[in-house]
């Protein structure tokens, strides 16, 4: 039986963050969905088309890696793919708590999925999409905090 997880987030934009707790992830499993989750409530900067295609781009060369959009549950979208982990980055002590509280959530609902944390690595722990959205609103260059492979051109 292969082993799947998936990678739920609004990748608005995917940072260098992300791409690192993929990477450190592939080892452990046969195939890694990053999961771009669509909630009609919440205002994104970039289409989801965008952030899926520098998904794509940042990992062309992972055939492990594939890419999905969902809306609902999370714990729902992991049985419709066959998932059985959950994957989530640490950067510090709050995210810790929130994501705690969430994975027992999902264990409640499906007893089936657990979630399996990464702790950011240093350099990495001051990223996230918010912060990255807001320096790129104001004009900020923010090539170094996305994956190389992607780069995020005014004309979007």
């Amino acid at each position: 039986m292969a082993r799947t997880a998936i990678f739920p987030g609004s990748f608005d934009p995917i940072t260098k963050g992300h791409e690192d707790v993929i990477k450190r992830a592939l080892p452990l499993f046969d195939k890694i969905i990053v999961a771009i989750g669509v909630n009609a409530n919440k205002n994104y900067l970039f289409t989801l088309e965008e952030r899926k295609k520098w998904i794509k781009q940042a990992f062309s060369f992972e055939d492990k890696v594939e890419i999905a959009d969902y809306a609902g549950l999370t714990v729902n979208f992991c049985r419709k793919a066959g998932a059985t982990h959950i994957i989530r980055g640490l950067r510090n002590a709050e995210d810790f708590q929130f994501e705690k509280s969430i994975a027992q959530m999902n264990r409640e609902l499906a007893n089936e999925v657990d979630t399996v944390f990464f702790v950011t690595l240093p350099e990495y722990a001051a990223y996230s999409s918010s912060i990255v959205r807001d320096i790129h609103r104001n004009g900020g260059d923010v090539g170094k905090f996305l994956p190389n492979a992607v780069q995020i051109n005014d004309d979007f």
